[in-house]
């Protein structure tokens, strides 16, 4: 069972500007794009300031809010953007991170409008599960995290239509790597569909599988992929000798009941 523990000021403020560097330096991010933040208190977060790059950041240019959006602490204003990361926080109270960023891949699938949701990989199945499309929404404005609230309960993961990636999780590190797996997984889909034109996709019961491992991992991910019975492995069909052996039991059973009810060969 995950014991919920926040994050000091402190702790927060030095692990928001590390986690900056690494999703500046993977290009999921350009020039003052994206924004993260994480919660260190029932209502208080901590979260990046606009008009700064993620590559850039110290601790502190970092800006205190509570859930209702009022700054607390701080030299610099919020990011516009923040009410996303307020929304998931009042709608997911088990969420202690929020990452938003637009790593070109999963981005290029947000604005076709295609969900992240072919089971080609058992890491994508354990760790997103299925990754939606959320409707396309003016940045800045409350359309935004409006258009993501019917995915936060049970996902952790939202593409934004046109714009790019929302990851959340229980800390900053799992909404980070959500951000990085997405990436990943949106690369291999690509190269598998449309470069090498053949992605093989797991079964149901491999599906299912995976699915028992990451609830025993106590892992809440966005559902089950869809999966095509079709997909299913044939049964097994019988050997050559396995058949012939098959009847020459059931002849000489046959023939023992005939001598034993008296009868002649």
């Amino acid at each position: 069972m995950y014991q919920k523990k926040y994050y000091s000021d402190f702790e927060a403020k030095k692990l928001i500007c590390e986690i900056g560097k690494r999703v500046y330096q993977k290009n999921f991010v350009a020039a003052n794009d994206g924004n993260i933040s994480v919660r260190v208190g029932s209502n208080t977060i901590w979260t990046t300031p606009t008009g700064v790059s993620k590559g850039f950041m110290t601790p502190d240019m970092m800006v205190k809010m509570d859930l209702d959006g009022k700054v607390i602490a701080g030299k610099n204003k919020p990011s516009s953007e923040v009410k996303m990361h307020l929304r998931v926080y009042r709608e997911s109270p088990e969420t202690n991170a929020v990452v938003h960023a637009h790593p070109p891949i999963a981005t290029s699938y947000a604005i076709a409008g295609i969900n992240l949701e072919k089971p080609v990989s058992p890491e994508a199945v354990v760790l997103l599960g299925r990754v939606p499309v959320a409707p396309y929404a003016t940045p800045s404005t409350e359309e935004v995290p409006d258009s993501i609230t019917p995915f936060i309960k049970d996902h952790h993961a939202v593409l934004l239509a046109n714009h790019g990636a929302l990851t959340w999780g229980r800390d900053l590190i799992e909404a980070y790597y959500r951000m990085e797996s997405l990436e990943h997984y949106a690369l291999m889909l690509t190269y598998s569909t449309n470069i090498l034109n053949k992605a093989n996709e797991l079964n149901c019961n491999q599906i299912s599988d995976l699915v028992d491992m990451r609830n025993k991992m106590g892992i809440k991910t966005g559902g089950v992929p869809p999966c095509d019975i079709s997909n299913q492995p044939a049964p097994a069909t019988a050997s050559k000798e396995a058949i012939i052996q098959e009847i020459v039991e059931k002849v000489t059973k046959r023939v023992l009941d005939h001598l034993q009810q008296g009868g002649r060969v």
